[in-house]
């Protein structure tokens, strides 16, 4: 196995036991997702070839994510810290949170650039970046259903409301939209770059 991988699946390990030691039934819940996540990647890392630097990358997400929901900063955990105190409540801008969804979609972004330039779809590249940056926003989509499936199961969750939900989503556009100057591989069948 990779060293990448085997890093990631001892990461998981550890969300999924620090967050039964420490009874957060919440971040068990992203302990399964992360799973889930990183077999996948792992899975598809066959076919795709993703890279070391661009899995490595992944990593980071992951103990960013880790300490983001499990390390207690004050009355609250890390997601919560308001970082530089751009705009003030009810949007709490720009918080490690924001930050860290900005940097997860454009990891996000840059694995799926590799599944979307391998298939080899005869479309030009700016149909295809915009297919990219859609999908990654879509993922990011499906973590904020986890996050509202969470908030159900759970019954004390660090998820905030209606406000953090959309900042989320816009972070991970633009986390997504950061990625395209370096989607660098060819796209296949078109012969365009």
């Amino acid at each position: 196995m990779r060293k990448p991988f085997l890093f990631a699946y001892t990461l998981v390990a550890t969300l999924g036991t620090w967050s039964l030691v420490d009874k957060n039934h919440e971040f068990l819940i992203y302990a399964i997702i992360a799973f889930a996540l990183v077999t996948l990647i792992h899975l598809g890392d066959r076919k795709f070839a993703f890279g070391q630097a661009l899995l490595w990358g992944f990593n980071l997400w992951l103990l960013l994510h880790i300490f983001g929901g499990l390390w207690q900063v004050g009355d609250g955990v890390l997601y919560s810290l308001v970082l530089i105190d751009i705009v003030g409540e009810p949007y709490s801008i720009l918080k490690y949170d924001q930050l860290v969804h900005v940097y997860c979609y454009f990891i996000i972004a840059l694995l799926l650039w590799r599944v979307i330039a391998a298939a080899g779809l005869d479309a030009p590249r700016w149909l295809l970046t915009g297919l990219t940056v859609l999908a990654a926003s879509g993922v990011g989509g499906l973590n904020e259903i986890v996050e509202f499936a969470a908030t159900v199961l759970v019954p004390d969750t660090n998820v905030g409301g209606y406000e953090n939900t959309a900042i989320d989503l816009v972070a991970n556009l633009l986390g997504a939209c950061l990625a395209i100057p370096f989607f660098k591989e060819q796209v296949k069948g078109t012969g365009r770059n």
